[in-house]
Formats: C-alpha cells, sequence, structure tokens
C-alpha cells in the first residue's frame, strides 16, 4: 500500500503532470468542445496522454475532471454524465500512472473569478457531487486548482472535508502579488486555508513560472504545509492561427530547481505545458533533497472569511464594478483599438503591459470611425480569459439591426462580458467600406434601454428569458461643442434612459474640464474624462480638422506642431498629464485612448495616475 501522500511530502519533491486541455488542442481536439467528455469518448486519447506524462517522469497525475461538475457539464447537455465522466477520469488516470504513483481528482473553480448566478447553496451542491464521486473512485488527494477568491475555494474545501479526511492541495489562479483575495493579502489567504483544513497550497495557471515564482515569494516563511506550483509555459500567442506558448523545457527545468529551493513539494506544468517541460522538471528534480518544513510557522488570521448565501438567482456580485470602484477611488479605464489586421499580437502585449501597471478596465471601439477592425467580442473574451483584465467593449448603433443587437449581447453575457458602451457610430459611409449599409435600427437612447430590459430577464421582442443579464451600461458624451449645456441636457436622456456611467470624447483643454464638472455636478453618474495623448504634430492636426467630436486648443496644436517619432509622442504624454493633473482634481474617473497602440504612453499616463492618487503600485506588480 503507498505511504499518505502528505507523508511522502515530508521528505520528498515529487513531479506532477502538465496540462490536458492544451495538449489535447495540440493533438487536434478544437476549442470549445468538453475535454472532459473524452473519458466516455475517446478514453484511450486521454489515457494516452496521462501515460506520456509518466513516462516523462510525472508521478502524481490530476485526473481529466477539472471541469466535469453539473454546472459546466450542463452547458454541454452533459448535466447527467458527471458521474460516468468523473469516475472514468478517475479509472483512466489510475490505469495509466502505475502502482507507485498518485491519482489526485481534479476540480476546477466553477465561478471562474466573475459575476454568474451560480448561489451558494448551487456551488455547495456542485461541488459535493463532484468531490463524493472522485472520492469514492479512490483517489489519492482531491486537487482543488484554478480558483480566483477564498470564498469558493473555502466552499469547496468546506465540502471535502465534511466527506473525508483525505489530502487536499489548494491553488489559486493570481498572476500578481499585489492583488487582495476577498479584501485579504495573499498570505493571509493562504494562512485561512491552512486553518480550514488544506494539506498543501500553491498556484496555477494564469501566468509562467517568473509570475508564480513571485507569488510563492511573497509566502516566504508564512506557512507550515507544502507548496505546489503548476504554472502556464508562459503567456499564450496566436502563431500562424494556432494558440502556442513560449516558455522551453529547459527554462521550466531551472525553474523548478528554484522552485524547491523555496519550498516548493509538488511541482509540474499548467496551460501550454507537454510532456517535454515535465520531462525537464523531472531531470532537474533527479537526486533533489528538499529542506525540512518548518512546522512552527504561526501566523492566525483570527476574522472570519464571510460566505455570502446567494439567492438561487442571485447575482454573484463578488467582484466590484467600475462604477463601485470609482465612488470610492481614481479609477482607469484605458482604450486598446482592436488591430485592423489578423494579427493580435501586439495587441495582446499591449493589454499585459496594461494589466501588469494596475488599468481597472481595458475598453474595445466597435469599428470606431467606421473602419474595420476585428470583433471587439473575440478580442475581450481573449484578455479576460487570458491576462485577466476586464473588458468594457463598445457597441455601436450602426452594425446590427435588433436581431443582431440582442443576439450579440446574449453572447457578451454568456462570455461573462458585463461591461458596455453604448454608442451610435459614426456612418458606414465615411469608413474604410463606403458601399456597406448603417442599420441603425436603434439609437444610443433606446439601445441603452434595451441593454436595461436585458437585466430585467426581458428580451428586446419584450419575451421572458430564462436569466436576467447584468450588464453595466455606459454611455458617450462629447464635451468639445459650442454649447456645453445642450450636450448635458442630452447626457440627461442617457442617464434617465437607464447608463450608468459616462465616458467622455478627449478633451484637450483645462478649461473645458472645469466646465464640465461644473456642468455635470448635478449628476450622480459617475463621469470617465477622456485623455487621449497625442503622437505627433500630423495625428494633432488631423484629430482637430477631420475626427468629429475632437477639437484642440490652439496652444496645444502649437505645442505638437512639426514634432513627429519619439519626440512627438514625449510631448504628446507631456501635455496628457498636464490635463491628467487637472481632471483628477474634479474627476475619479480617468478615459485613457491609447494611439496607434503606443500602450506604452497609456501605461506612462496610467502610472502618473497612481503616483498622484497615492496608489503607486508594488514593483513586483509591474514586473
Amino acid at each position: 500500500m503507498k505511504p499518505d501522500l502528505r507523508k511522502v511530502l515530508e521528505n520528498n519533491v515529487l513531479v506532477g503532470d502538465g496540462a490536458m486541455g492544451t495538449f489535447l488542442y495540440q493533438m487536434g481536439f478544437p476549442v470549445g468542445i468538453s475535454y472532459e467528455e473524452l473519458n466516455l469518448t475517446s478514453p484511450e486519447v486521454v489515457a494516452d496522454v496521462h501515460r506520456r506524462y509518466v513516462a516523462a517522469g510525472a508521478q502524481v497525475l490530476e485526473s481529466n475532471t477539472f471541469s466535469a461538475n453539473y454546472d459546466k457539464l450542463s452547458k454541454y447537455g452533459l448535466e447527467s454524465k458527471v458521474e460516468e465522466i468523473n469516475r472514468a477520469g478517475v479509472r483512466i488516470a489510475r490505469s495509466a500512472v502505475g502502482p507507485d504513483g498518485y491519482v489526485v481528482g481534479a476540480v476546477g473553480s466553477i465561478r471562474g473569478g466573475k459575476r454568474t448566478n451560480v448561489s451558494t447553496k448551487e456551488l455547495k451542491k456542485h461541488f459535493e457531487q463532484q468531490i463524493s464521486i472522485l472520492l469514492d473512485e479512490g483517489v489519492d488527494g482531491i486537487l482543488l486548482e484554478t480558483f480566483y477568491d477564498v470564498e469558493e475555494l473555502l466552499i469547496a474545501l468546506s465540502r471535502v472535508r465534511k466527506l473525508s479526511d483525505v489530502p487536499v492541495i489548494c491553488q489559486f489562479a493570481v498572476e500578481d502579488v499585489a492583488r487582495t483575495l476577498d479584501g485579504y493579502t495573499m498570505p493571509e489567504a493562504f494562512q485561512i486555508l491552512q486553518q480550514e483544513g488544506a494539506d498543501i497550497i500553491g498556484f496555477n495557471c494564469r501566468t509562467g513560472p517568473n509570475g508564480i515564482m513571485r507569488a510563492v515569494e511573497s509566502l516566504s516563511g508564512q506557512l507550515a504545509v507544502p507548496v505546489s506550483v503548476f504554472p502556464n509555459a508562459g503567456v499564450a500567442d496566436f502563431v500562424d492561427g494556432e494558440i502556442r506558448y513560449t516558455a522551453t523545457p529547459e527554462y521550466f527545468g531551472e525553474m523548478s530547481l528554484r522552485f524547491a529551493d523555496m519550498g516548493a513539494r509538488i511541482i509540474g506544468g499548467c496551460c501550454g505545458t507537454t510532456p517535454e517541460h515535465i520531462k525537464a522538471i523531472s531531470k532537474a528534480l533527479n537526486g533533489y533533497v528538499p529542506k525540512p518544513i518548518d512546522r512552527d510557522v504561526v501566523f492566525k488570521v483570527d476574522t472570519p472569511v464571510i460566505i455570502h448565501e446567494h439567492s438561487e438567482t442571485g447575482t454573484g456580485d463578488d467582484e466590484p464594478t467600475i462604477v463601485d470602484l470609482v465612488k470610492q477611488r481614481h479609477t482607469v479605464i484605458v482604450e486598446l483599438d482592436p488591430p485592423r489586421d489578423l494579427d493580435i499580437k501586439k495587441f495582446m502585449r499591449g493589454a499585459e503591459a496594461l494589466k501588469k501597471s494596475g488599468c481597472d478596465a481595458l475598453t474595445l471601439a466597435d469599428n470606431s470611425l467606421a473602419v474595420t477592425r476585428m470583433s471587439n467580442m473575440a478580442l475581450g473574451h481573449l484578455v479576460q480569459d487570458k491576462v485577466g483584465i476586464r473588458p468594457l467593449i463598445h457597441i455601436a448603433c450602426r452594425d446590427r439591426n435588433l436581431i443582431g443587437t440582442q443576439s450579440h449581447l446574449m453572447g457578451f453575457d454568456a462570455l461573462g462580458i458585463d461591461h458596455v458602451l453604448a454608442v451610435t457610430g459614426d456612418p458606414a459611409k465615411f469608413g474604410d467600406l463606403p458601399g456597406s449599409s448603417s442599420v441603425y435600427d436603434l439609437t444610443s437612447f433606446e439601445i441603452i434601454r434595451m441593454i436595461k430590459q436585458l437585466n430585467d430577464g426581458i428580451a428586446f421582442s419584450g419575451k421572458p428569458l430564462k436569466q436576467k443579464a447584468k450588464f453595466m451600461v455606459g454611455a458617450a458624451f462629447n464635451p468639445n461643442v459650442k454649447h456645453l449645456d445642450k450636450a448635458v441636457q442630452r447626457l440627461e436622456k442617457k442617464i434617465a434612459a437607464g447608463a450608468d456611467y459616462i465616458m467622455t470624447q478627449p478633451v484637450y483643454d483645462p478649461k473645458l474640464i472645469v466646465a464640465i464638472k461644473e456642468a455635470t455636478a448635478h449628476l450622480d453618474t459617475p463621469i470617465f474624462l477622456g485623455i487621449m495623448p497625442l503622437a505627433s504634430g500630423r495625428n494633432a492636426q488631423y484629430l482637430h480638422n477631420e475626427v468629429p467630436g475632437i477639437l484642440l486648443s490652439e496652444e496645444v496644436l502649437a505645442r505638437m506642431s512639426g514634432l513627429e517619432g519619439e519626440e512627438g509622442r514625449a510631448m504628446g504624454v507631456t501635455i496628457a498629464t498636464e490635463l491628467i493633473e487637472v481632471a483628477m482634481k474634479h474627476f475619479n474617473g480617468i478615459y485613457i485612448m491609447t494611439p496607434f497602440l503606443f500602450y506604452e504612453m497609456s501605461v506612462q499616463l496610467m502610472e502618473y495616475v497612481w503616483k498622484r492618487s497615492g496608489r503607486e503600485l508594488s514593483p513586483l506588480f509591474r514586473s
């Protein structure tokens, strides 16, 4: 009989396995299917993946059951097969691991860090159903992985402890060490899990070895239990139409030794890793003798975590909205234009840089100026899923009729994208496809009302929907007009229609910023003041003379005149910084628009906001 996993980890570092989902994708199984269903339909394929990891040196295998809970499987019509899929997943892994290896039952987050309609009662039921099946199949432990908040992880942990004393591994998916979890620092969150019965605690997914290394460093000397780490193979990229990861097996081997030196006792891989990565880890750790675990660490958190008992149709509002944030502190929304071609590498690098610099939401226009760009829905989902930043998506009335608009919004809801900006949209005849039609079934006032109607669970047709949406709806405001009072009157109508927040066109005159504040002082709806750094003298002339809704002051035009390249961008940042200095005195909301994907300019401006507001981020967060 094998010794208990906990006993083995006292004096050994074990090698975990690598990715299942992304490896199946590399084998030709498409994104969008249930990889867990393959336990039933293609068990030999799943077994082959397990065997490859064992051959590479893996001593701990995860069952292919990460999303095999009732809620996740119901999206594929597989909710009646929860038991079959989980039992098969354990049996397949057991057949591959051999008599000396360990099989842990993989259980993933249901909420996935998003606001959902899954209540606490439902979470308990779904977790208990899956965990009880895995335990009944005789797993050597339970792995609770890719969780984003303390509350949900504690719910899952409590279900395990209700049923068994089996070893439990708890892993967060957190890519920045400065983030708080349900209001707790990361060390506090881990200590809570330790107090509540977690045997091994660590990190997986969301980031590569470097990010997880920094997270482990933040826990140094504050845990009396083993640590587990399962990093991604770097940041995902799209190459020749395929998702690829950049971190090499050699790099993983080097980092595994550093993880072991820091106290990690299970080291494996998550998204993008392959048997070659695991082989490199196994080779690097061959003969490694770890230091003893310090069991005398005392770090007690006296304040209990509050488990929010959401109703069956509760909102699950764990994450504050943009409106919540802007009412508490200075908040920054950054616009990054979707590309006009099929190459998204620079866009994704920009999103990653903005995320690391503390951006509160990344906003994506809907073919602004009627110029064809990549779908902001697709990119919004990618930055949410791959980068971990909140997407705020523009929806133009120009391109979709009533049917298409409701369908579009229903898709956003399904993807967990709940912050939108309703805009009219520039006429198609002025864009790059002048022969295309402008639809305009809706005005900006009407689309705001219709979106809020979805929040009541009512379709555009008036028919009831099976659940309510949770959209926070923004409205656009152009203050660059001759009669500001009339523009404010139009804004008031948008607020009456249901707008939750306002985003302005870029402003280039400090006096106008003050005038906007005075003209809107009677409004309770938060306003995000638009700032767009200029990239060059030509860019300034173009915006001033050719783009509707943008008006530059004579002083700004003069300062930018003749400047190009780095010199022009430097002056653009200087002018924008001066405007932000004024804006922050009157508005908590700052809306930075990135010119030509020069995201470095937006990063500079955002860091200036944090410095001036006293929320300067730590070097670990930015690195």
